[in-house]
């Protein structure tokens, strides 16, 4: 964006990694939803299109925001007139340091797991949110333990009855064969395979777009099979090496079989997770898919941001930081506007891709003294993406955060074909879950960004009956 609204000037773009996130396949499903696919492409494509952009591949040493100046870890200076830090965010590990403790975040770490994986029986993997879900649908041939601190799965996007309805995709025992996505591609093409230097395992690959496991061959050991066992409201409180594990005298469990008690477990495993609902069980290896922080830490040296709660860079409603001239976009930034009763942030790829966009506007009209006005995505909080194979889409306030007690929710669910949840407060939609093919998306947007009074229509606005899409059309 930048390339285009500056086509004199010199635009440096300084990146750890060998290939940079491109975004094809654009689609506007609606005004505020957006499908694309996020590709790994070689930067001089990026070069080739925009000569003015000269890409730098090196990882920042410091920050001297009063010189306005950036020092590489090759040991190069650079000077900027203004400065958008997109830094990301990186996976909070439940434990750094332990070889079987994975975390999943980006393309090196997503094929480390791959490669371990080959070898699994057993895993088990710790979290709630995205990565977590899919992981655990994905995997086949090999034994899931899957440890979440929720009452049900996929806190992060649902309420328990939307889990309900998905769990079943779980324990299906004719699995059906994923339909292909079409949404992302998880390759490095146009970088030969010999050549692709391997990040350093500290080192942060690219953050991993909304299908990451696709291409990915997910099998464990075990011939086809779909195990999962999920404990529910517990966490990691410890984990043991197998000398200490046998040190301890105690008992680990084996994978419980339907509706059986887990026995104690003859095998010895490299590793055990001490739970702290007391479980205890052994597996090949771990993945702590908890998460993550914005990724800070090369920039607050000698540098003074406001930081937020959430350890992020503060910004404004232009995407600037607390320090003159540098702004900030994507995961690494928290922001500290006043934002619209419908909208929050999440550290998803859709809003990555809408502030950098906007911190490129910003900073432009700022250079040339314009007014800009906020951004229309940040009206209304869209996010499209795919669990367990169904559709998944959310708005605005899907789990009525912020709202208080003062809702009510409408469902209408079809076993295994849809899910449509709807937040109501005073008569007014402030959000919905939609799981399936129900075609409303675009009806439920419209509802809650003009906040009309559907009192009148009480549960009947869910009435499968009804075409409310031609209704409010």
């Amino acid at each position: 964006q930048l390339a285009m609204d500056f086509p004199s000037e010199d635009i440096l773009l300084v990146t750890a990694s060998p290939v940079i996130k491109a975004v094809t396949n654009f689609k506007q499903v609606s005004k505020t939803l957006e499908e694309f696919d996020v590709e790994e492409q070689p930067s001089s494509l990026l070069e080739k299109r925009y000569p003015n952009i000269k890409v730098i591949q090196s990882g920042v040493k410091q920050l001297k925001s009063d010189e306005h100046q950036v020092l590489t870890e090759d040991g190069k200076e650079y000077i900027y007139e203004k400065l958008c830090l997109c830094a990301g965010a990186k996976p909070k590990l439940i434990l750094e340091g332990n070889p079987y403790v994975l975390g999943i975040r980006d393309t090196d770490s997503a094929e480390a797991f791959q490669k371990n994986l080959a070898q699994a029986e057993r895993i088990v993997v710790v979290g709630n949110g995205g990565i977590a879900l899919e992981l655990v649908y994905e995997i086949q041939g090999c034994e899931v333990i899957w440890a979440i601190k929720d009452k049900a799965i996929g806190n992060t996007f649902f309420d328990v009855g939307a889990a309900e309805f998905l769990i079943p995709k779980l324990t299906a025992v004719n699995w059906e064969t994923p339909i292909e996505c079409k949404r992302t591609k998880y390759t490095v093409e146009g970088n030969d395979e010999k050549e692709r230097p391997i990040a350093a395992p500290d080192k942060l690959g690219s953050a991993l777009g909304p299908d990451w496991h696709e291409g990915l061959e997910l099998k464990g050991t075990k011939e086809f099979s779909h195990k999962v066992h999920i404990e529910i409201l517990c966490e990691v409180k410890k984990i043991h090496l197998q000398e200490e594990f046998l040190q301890l005298q105690q008992t680990s469990l084996t994978f419980p079989k339907e509706e059986k008690n887990a026995e104690p477990d003859e095998v010895l495993w490299p590793v055990y997770v001490e739970l702290t609902n007391g479980k205890i069980y052994g597996c090949n290896f771990i993945v702590s898919a908890t998460g993550v922080m914005p990724n800070v830490k090369p920039f607050l040296d000698g540098n003074d941001f406001a930081v937020g709660e959430d350890g992020g860079l503060k910004v404004d409603k232009y995407m600037h930081t607390s320090l003159p001239d540098i702004y900030a976009a994507g995961d690494i930034c928290t922001a500290s506007w006043e934002p619209s009763p419908v909208w929050h942030q999440m550290r998803l790829w859709t809003q990555a891709r809408q502030m950098g966009w906007y911190a490129a506007k910003c900073m432009a009209a700022d250079t040339l003294g314009e007014p800009i006005e906020m951004d229309f995505c940040f009206e209304l909080f869209a996010h499209i993406t795919k669990f367990f194979n169904y559709k998944v889409v959310i708005l605005g306030k899907y789990n009525a955060q912020g709202l208080g007690l003062d809702h009510e929710l409408l469902l209408r669910c079809t076993k295994g074909q849809e899910y449509v949840k709807v937040v109501m407060q005073n008569g007014r939609m402030m959000g919905a879950v939609l799981i399936g093919e129900t075609d409303l998306e675009e009806t439920f947007e419209n509802l809650i960004l003009n906040q009309m009074d559907l009192s009148a229509y009480g549960e009947d606005l869910l009435n499968p009956d009804i075409d409310i899409e031609d209704y409010f059309d």
